[in-house]
């Protein structure tokens, strides 16, 4: 099991984070990142097989177009410009979904995925979304438990959409430890 060692200097590098939106041209830059992000994942066993790498990334990378294309992709940089980061929002069953958050492995643990889920949120709330859904693992400490300590609960499948339950279906099909992936959601606070 991989051991996440928190941070010391984590509030001045998240403070020294830019996010912003990401450019219609910038999709292999959030492929990097999510490359670099997911050898969390293979050093914990979880790697894809080779067939089941390749139709996921094309899905994956088809959804994260169509998120720049509609301007719902936040990018976290270093002052300096270095893409660290990045969150993806579409749409599913009528309500925010978080499509993708990713940070580099020697970003990790700094307060930047919670700079950007707070962001992702503030972002779907501004669309007078109910609440923000997201799909996740719920036995790694850096999945469910994180998004748990953010307000998030699980929601058994029968809870969920049609469109929420075909994405966990095509993910429980392709990603490792099927039985693991989990729907989760949290209500955002509307304001008047």
């Amino acid at each position: 099991m991989v051991e996440l060692m928190e941070n010391p200097l984590r509030k001045a590098a998240a403070a020294a984070v830019v996010l912003r939106e990401a450019g219609i041209g910038e999709l292999e830059i959030l492929c990097a990142i999510d490359l670099d992000a997911s050898r969390l994942f293979d050093q914990v066993g979880m790697e894809l097989t080779e067939e089941n790498s390749v139709e996921y990334a094309a899905a994956e990378r088809a959804r994260w177009l169509q998120c720049l294309k509609s301007g719902k992709v936040l990018v976290a940089t270093t002052r300096l410009g270095e893409p660290i980061g990045f969150a993806a929002l579409r749409s599913l069953d009528g309500d925010a979904y978080l499509e993708q958050l990713s940070v580099r492995m020697h970003a990790m643990r700094s307060g930047i995925g919670s700079a950007l889920l707070k962001a992702a949120e503030g972002a779907a709330a501004n669309t007078h979304a109910r609440g923000l859904w997201l799909t996740t693992y719920r036995h790694l400490p850096w999945n469910a438990p994180f998004y748990a300590k953010a307000g998030f609960a699980i929601v058994p499948a029968e809870r969920c959409g049609s469109e929420m339950l075909q994405e966990l279906s095509l993910q429980r099909r392709l990603l490792p430890a099927p039985d693991e992936r989990v729907a989760m959601h949290k209500v955002l606070s509307t304001s008047s």
